[in-house]
Parts: structure tokens; sequence; C-alpha cells
């Protein structure tokens, strides 16, 4: 059993997360979800915390029971980090080391972890120079990346920026934990 933190961004497919955090922990992993408070427009974490049975980070100054600097305590208990699916924000945030919410502070504690990069967005932004060169340096800095398929997104365009494929990421996550130093 893997220990694997779901970062969920401000995405119409941020529904997609809840099933691939339904589908890893029925593999028996265990999956700690931190969404972005844009995430919380998409999706709660009520549904997170149903189909995982872990408690969800939203905050990073919520009151805790028991001393706990959660930031740190999640990174270092990780296995893998997973950003499905992660926004040009969350990407351009992690590229400048900007630390502002529970998952960027997370995902900059977690710089050792194996980290597996699925962006979704509109193909504009995805083809945006800035957001390319933020993924080649993330890339750099050895993080995995799922590219995006192309289909018909939610603004009706049709072109490369939807999440990968439920399945495709399944696969990708159970390689990326089989193949761990």
């Amino acid at each position: 059993m893997a220990e694997i933190l779901l970062g969920v961004t401000g995405s119409i497919a941020a529904y997609k997360a809840a099933e691939l955090a339904s589908s890893l922990t029925k593999a028996g992993h265990a999956v700690h979800v931190i969404l972005t408070r844009a995430a919380t427009q998409f999706i709660t974490p009520l549904t997170f915390q149903s189909l995982t049975g872990q408690a969800v980070y939203t905050d990073m100054f919520a009151e805790v029971q028991v001393h706990d600097v959660q930031h740190i305590s999640l990174a270092k208990r990780a296995d893998l980090v997973l950003l499905a699916p992660a926004s040009a924000n969350l990407i351009g945030k992690l590229v400048g080391g900007i630390a502002d919410d529970m998952l960027t502070t997370v995902c900059m504690a977690a710089h050792r972890k194996r980290t597996l990069l699925c962006p979704a967005m509109n193909t504009a932004m995805w083809e945006n120079p800035v957001v390319q060169g933020n993924v080649a340096k993330l890339q750099a800095l050895g993080v995995e990346l799922m590219q995006p398929r192309e289909a018909r997104l939610a603004c009706g365009d049709v072109g490369r920026g939807a999440l990968a494929e439920t399945a495709d990421i399944l696969a990708r996550v159970e390689e990326m934990l089989h193949d761990a130093p």
C-alpha cells in the first residue's frame, strides 16, 4: 500500500479527480487529498472524504486536534504526489516557488518525492509559451508529465488541454510506484 497525495486544483476536470481517488483507494492505497480553494468551487471535500476514508485538506491554518505540522508530515509520508487536474496557476506557482496555500506548501516540502503532473486547461492556455516554459522547468526538476489530451473542452473549443484519461493516469501511477527507488 502506498501513500499518495492527490492535489486537486480549480478546473472542471476536478470531478475526474474523485474517480482517481476512488480507484486508488480501491487498489489499496491511502489517498490524502488536498484541494485548492478554487477546486472547492467545483467539488467538495466531503466527496473525497467519503471516497478515501481520509481527512481532506483545504486550509493551511485549520485547527488540528493533535500538534502536527501537516504540510511537512503529509510531504514526509508521501510515496507519490499526483497533481490532477493541475491548472496553469498551480504550474506557475510551483515554478516560482510560491507556497501560499496548503497544496503549494506541501509540494514545496515534497520536492524530493516522485511527482506526476496532469494538466487540464483551455488549449490557448496550454499552448501559452509561459505555461509550456513552466512545464519544461518542472520536467527538468524531475516532475513527470502526463500530456493533456485533445478533446472538446468545457468552453466548447476542441483542442489539447483535457485531463488525461483516468485509466492512463492510474496506470502511470502504478508504474511509478512499482519503479520507485
